[in-house]
């Protein structure tokens, strides 16, 4: 593995290169992203295509990626502009791309603006707030855990984000009736450190899950879109939004094994199946050939 820094205007982009520029296999390199979260959270799955290029990056403002702009906030049409920064740089396009969670949701972004940038797009579990029949309610639940967050600290607030995001079925008046969950009870420290800027628990992050997609742009676009849910998600909010977006595009979601992070290894305490889960990737990637 490689680690460069492309340096754009507004920001520094960290990115690692697993494998040959170009690839030497016949195949297009493979990026690895995801929103908040950085290259780090990639490292099981991408060594589980020892035969691929791949290349994982750090999202502008988070992990070893600084930003030049003076902002603090994520924005999906942003992030998209850097990737296709990081595709020319690449040499090596159009790329295929896996993309989870927020990374997803930059990845549609991309497709939109640059269609050509991308063969195969694998987005996996977006959370696209909008197109849910429940939106208002999901938008009031996401406030909540800002709130909580503000006043009470990361432990609480990813509490209320567990809550929220782990509740099956549409958010409904029993949902916002039950009290403040106890951080303990999803083994989260209760004390407060005194930081507020969390890219998923403060307001941060509020333009990505709530982007709407250009579904008559995404349905023109070149590129083969494929929408994953993971088979432990499907009644809950990934999931949801998952299925919607499928919907939207004239398709049905992808189911993948394990959950939200099912690409993970144990490093963050939530594992995942990254074994039977890179083994699903590459079945999906290899039909599109």
């Amino acid at each position: 593995m490689t680690t460069h820094l492309l340096q754009l205007p507004e920001v520094d982009l960290a990115y690692d290169v697993r494998g040959p520029l170009p690839a030497t296999d016949g195949r297009p390199p493979l990026l690895m992203i995801g929103q908040p979260m950085d290259a780090a959270g990639f490292a099981v799955l991408a060594s589980l295509f020892p035969d691929r290029t791949v290349v994982t990056y750090d999202p502008r403002g988070l992990g070893r990626s600084t930003r030049k702009d003076g902002r603090v906030d994520h924005v999906p049409e942003t992030q998209a502009a850097d990737l296709h920064a990081l595709i020319e740089a690449l040499g090596a396009g159009p790329v295929e791309i896996f993309a989870s969670s927020g990374g997803a949701i930059t990845a549609l972004a991309l497709v939109t603006a640059h269609p050509g940038d991308v063969t195969t797009l694998v987005a996996h579990e977006p959370p696209l707030i909008h197109v849910l029949p429940d939106a208002e309610a999901v938008e009031r639940a996401r406030a909540a855990v800002r709130d909580v967050y503000e006043a009470k600290g990361w432990g609480a607030g990813m509490a209320a984000f567990m809550a929220m995001t782990s509740w099956k079925g549409e958010l409904t008046d029993e949902y916002f009736a039950e009290p403040a969950p106890d951080p303990a009870a999803f083994g989260m420290p209760a004390e407060d450190d005194g930081e507020r800027g969390d890219p998923l628990l403060s307001d941060r992050s509020w333009a990505v899950s709530a982007y709407r997609p250009d579904v008559a742009a995404l349905t023109a676009a070149p590129t083969r879109l494929v929408i994953a849910v993971g088979e432990e998600s499907l009644d809950v909010f990934t999931g949801r939004t998952s299925a919607a977006t499928a919907e939207l595009l004239g398709q049905e979601a992808t189911v993948f094994p394990s959950h939200h992070g099912g690409f993970l290894g144990g490093e963050y305490g939530y594992a995942g199946q990254p074994e039977a889960f890179a083994r699903k990737l590459r079945e999906v990637l290899d039909a599109g050939r």
